[in-house]
């Protein structure tokens, strides 16, 4: 039987009303007609799977993996950049890589959470930077890439501490030291993923736009 702890019970219910409120606003009938945004969701959710797959650590039950969140909202939009990375976090449970007792956690702070900032990043940019490739590629998915693996660490850092599953010593030693290593190749990781689709398959990116970014 799962012992579920009070934090992770009230993240699973706190993660089935946010998945309720996000997924009643998509166009599912839209995604069954359209063969090129069902590639692009369940392809994503795909490469996130193998990239989820493999993953570090140097204690046991505090891993770390890549992320590549912050490209995927550029990709697919906030709402389906949700879906699809839920669907690898539940493909990643069952493959055994994460606790079941953690999926309303890990939905929250792992996927919830990252791809809100990512997209929040972008929101920003959009309203007050000049509008040109460099800028959509940094601030969009550079700057953002970094910021949100960082914000998923120090958060289920703090849920660790808070809810009693490792000490804060061990969190800091053998968990957050990590975070300054990861952050800049999770940053390029996500720059190159975008600027590889502005270059090549622009018309792929749900938030480029040739006339926004190009002129006529």
């Amino acid at each position: 039987m799962l012992d579920f702890t009070t934090l992770q019970s009230l993240a699973v219910l706190l993660s089935i009303l946010c998945g309720y409120l996000i997924t009643r606003q998509l166009k599912l009938s839209q995604l069954l007609q359209d063969k090129q945004s069902q590639h692009l969701v369940f392809g994503s959710a795909a490469s996130l799977f193998v990239l989820w797959m493999f993953r570090t650590g140097i204690y046991d039950g505090l891993s770390v993996h890549f992320l590549w969140l912050a490209a995927l909202p550029l990709l697919l939009g906030f709402r389906w950049a949700i879906c699809s990375a839920t669907i690898t976090l539940l493909g990643v449970t069952a493959f055994g890589k994460e606790p079941l007792t953690m999926l309303g956690v890990n939905f929250l702070l792992g996927v919830l959470a990252p791809i809100s900032l990512t997209y929040a990043c972008y929101t920003l940019m959009v309203r007050i930077l000049p509008r040109n490739r460099f800028v959509y590629v940094l601030c969009g998915a550079f700057i953002p890439g970094a910021l949100a693996l960082g914000l998923k660490m120090l958060s289920l850092s703090a849920y660790y501490y808070v809810d009693d599953i490792f000490a804060w010593s061990t969190i800091s030693d053998k968990y957050l030291m990590l975070t300054s290593l990861l952050m800049m190749p999770e940053a390029m990781f996500n720059a190159m993923t975008v600027l590889l689709l502005v270059l090549y398959k622009p018309q792929w990116l749900y938030t480029y736009h040739h006339k926004m970014y190009l002129g006529k």
